[in-house]
């Protein structure tokens, strides 16, 4: 089969647009329950990060999340203003900052500890497809990483 440029230029036919669209969607449906928490949801995405494993490095945060320091430095900045974190250097190494939660960043997983379940209300998926759609997603993350670092995903 031959390939048609025009065919595949075509906006049904890029797998970049679903995947975008779906995303904004769904980060959309956080946003009225995160501003009641005075929250974007990339710092959100940062306290998710730090509930489960405080006391870790800014590199540990950006490589959670798939996003680089000069996007997490400015929201760790914010998050230090507001109080939630404090940013510590290290004894061993003074290039490296380690981010630990404060009390009200400890709070605050109480206060939006039913988000998740909010959300999940939203979204019309019956749950054995979220559960295949969730699976896909990592497995093309994993295939992603894989390509971008030469060899096995960590």
């Amino acid at each position: 089969m031959k390939y048609d440029y025009r065919e595949a230029m075509k906006l049904s036919n890029q797998l970049c647009f679903p995947l975008y669209a779906a995303s904004r969607n769904v980060i959309g449906r956080y946003t009225p329950y995160l501003n009641e928490l005075g929250l974007t949801y990339t710092q959100y995405l940062v306290f998710l990060v730090l509930w489960e494993k405080d006391g870790i490095t800014v590199s540990e945060i950006c490589e959670r999340l798939k996003l680089d320091s000069g996007t997490v430095s400015p929201l760790l900045k914010k998050l230090q203003k507001a109080g939630y974190i404090r940013k510590v250097r290290s004894e061993a190494d003074d290039r490296v900052v380690e981010i630990t939660l404060t009390e009200e960043g400890r709070a605050l997983q109480e206060k939006a500890k039913d988000v998740p379940l909010k959300v999940a209300s939203c979204i019309e998926l019956a749950p054995e497809k979220a559960k295949m759609l969730y699976e896909l997603l990592y497995e093309l993350l994993d295939a992603q990483n894989k390509k971008n670092t030469g060899g096995e995903s960590v």
